[in-house]
């Protein structure tokens, strides 16, 4: 095998996020609902046999050392493999978005790379790879929708209803450090259970970053705001600035034209597993609601 081509990273939604509290060491614990969707970059893969590894923009350039770097260099380290590669990135989903594309791209560049490399390292390990370098690597990592908590590394693969979403993405981006590093950010939301979730998923909790946010960036009240005009409830996703409404009968004829130019817009569906299940062994676990 000298080539992988044509590798998706799907982005994410958070249906919610609560912050329930905080570790010693300053890391905030969460609990999530995490969707995976359709917004996807895309990543091709050619085998080097000097031991480099190197990057190649297709579309939006990337920071010179990001996500997707940072993970070949780790796989390779624990590999021990005196391989390389080089990538080509077609970027697609934007960036400051809450969407996690960078921790999709730095997933999607591991589960290939144990392929290509031929090191049949488990997912375990991978994931263990994935949250040295962030929080929602190992979501990605394990294949399906999923229920998270902790700092991001627990994680119970959950059976989501198909669904569709407006996705909408303000020009301004917002810093996750910023938001997490705020003063007004509560920490203390309490412990929700997944049958409380599973009950009525379209409605249920909140995103605890959304109004620290909405102080930092005025874009994500307004995009809230035109969504609301259409009879939309809004959420934010992850720390945003992308907001997103769930699609329903008649909703889904809604004129994408018709939205400020201020805003990427785009109708996104649910994926039931990842493009990329199956890739790593240890993707065989149970999962809530089937």
């Amino acid at each position: 095998m000298k080539s992988l081509y044509d590798v998706a990273a799907p982005a994410k939604l958070n249906l919610f996020l609560h912050i329930t509290g905080k570790r010693a060491d300053g890391y905030h614990l969460l609990q999530s609902a995490f969707a995976l969707i359709d917004w996807c970059d895309t990543l091709h893969f050619e085998l080097r046999n000097d031991g480099e590894i190197s990057r190649e923009d297709l579309g939006t350039p990337l920071p010179r050392q990001d996500l997707i770097l940072r993970a070949a260099q780790a796989l390779q380290s624990a590999g021990a493999t005196r391989r390389g590669v080089h990538i080509a990135v077609d970027k697609k989903i934007p960036s400051q978005a809450g969407m996690g594309g960078g921790s999709s791209d730095a997933a999607s560049c591991l589960l290939a790379l144990n392929r290509l490399w031929q090191l049949n390292l488990p997912l375990e390990q991978l994931s263990r790879i994935g949250l040295a370098l962030g929080a929602d690597v190992p979501f990605f990592l394990s294949g399906r929708n999923a229920w998270v908590e902790g700092v991001g590394e627990k994680i119970t693969p959950l059976n989501l209803t198909s669904a569709r979403y407006l996705v909408l993405k303000p020009s301004d981006g917002l810093q996750t450090s910023l938001i997490f590093g705020h003063p007004g950010l509560g920490i203390d939301t309490k412990t929700a259970t997944i049958s409380g979730f599973a009950a009525n998923p379209r409605s249920f909790g909140c995103n605890d970053l959304q109004g620290v946010a909405q102080q930092l960036c005025p874009a994500v009240t307004q995009a809230l705001e035109w969504l609301a005009t259409r009879g939309l409830g809004g959420r934010m996703t992850g720390s945003g600035s992308a907001v997103f409404a769930w699609g329903s009968e008649g909703v889904e004829d809604l004129d994408l034209g018709a939205v400020p130019s201020a805003f990427e817009a785009r109708w996104c569906s649910g994926l039931d597993v990842h493009p990329l299940l199956g890739w790593a062994s240890g993707h065989g676990l149970p999962v809530c609601g089937d």
